[in-house]
């Protein structure tokens, strides 16, 4: 099966909402940058005051986060991973990752995810950390453009990859984990169809904080799976 690459679409599909506002400024330039000031810096991240002019003319500035670990001319800084175990006699699940996150203090479930090394393609670098913290070998299917992450926040980005498992194969049926020092990384495999409900029993059950990431594909799976038939109008 070929990678797919999911396309840009084109301006004329795109409507957009102009919103009445009668104390709004008028827009006299296109917003820009003017100029990036180091606050300060740790081993991973670094913090700065970006100065910028608005749309109205107005010079600005925002604090801004970033990674030092930015590779150059890259195509992201990270990558996502979206993995479907598929084994005969089985639902297809998808593949988790349940760890302890400092910043937020508490476990968190999310997509297997890292960052990009130098020279790697999303696709090479998705299936290295998909081993790496699963213990899977999996194929891409798919990869999304270059999307931000928190852009009021950072100028990191990723890339998200779609991936299939082949559950039936030998190293997927008692997958290994590569983790490196320090790395404590719970699998956990949730069935596509009953995502957001099995989500849901484990926000109930444990104390975890779930990135919106995987929530959003979550109630994106809800709706495709809706049945039609159950909307409450057509019930009555």
């Amino acid at each position: 099966m070929g990678i797919h690459k999911y396309p840009k679409r084109k301006a004329q599909n795109i409507q957009r909402v102009k919103m009445s506002n009668t104390e709004a400024p008028k827009e006299t330039c296109a917003p820009h940058v003017v100029k990036e000031e180091l606050i300060a810096a740790g081993q991973w991240l670094k913090l700065e005051k970006t100065t910028y002019v608005d749309r109205s003319g107005s010079t600005r500035t925002w604090e801004t986060v970033k990674r030092t670990t930015r590779q150059t001319n890259p195509s992201a800084d990270a990558v996502g991973i979206i993995a479907l175990l598929k084994r005969t006699l089985h639902k297809d699940c998808v593949v988790m990752v349940k760890q302890f996150r400092p910043p937020m203090g508490s476990y968190t479930l999310e997509f297997p995810a890292g960052l990009i090394d130098e020279g790697e393609s999303a696709e090479v670098a998705a299936l290295r950390e998909l081993k790496e913290e699963t213990g899977f070998r999996g194929e891409v299917v798919g990869v999304t453009p270059v999307t931000c992450l928190d852009p009021g926040l950072s100028n990191c980005t990723t890339q998200i990859v779609m991936v299939n498992i082949n559950g039936d194969e030998g190293e997927n049926i008692n997958p290994t984990q590569q983790l490196g020092d320090g790395e404590f990384v719970e699998v956990v495999l949730l069935p596509l169809d009953e995502f957001q409900s099995k989500i849901d029993v484990l926000l109930k059950k444990e104390d975890i904080v779930v990135d919106s990431k995987v929530y959003m594909f979550a109630m994106g799976m809800a709706q495709a799976f809706f049945k039609p038939m159950e909307l409450p109008v057509l019930k009555q």
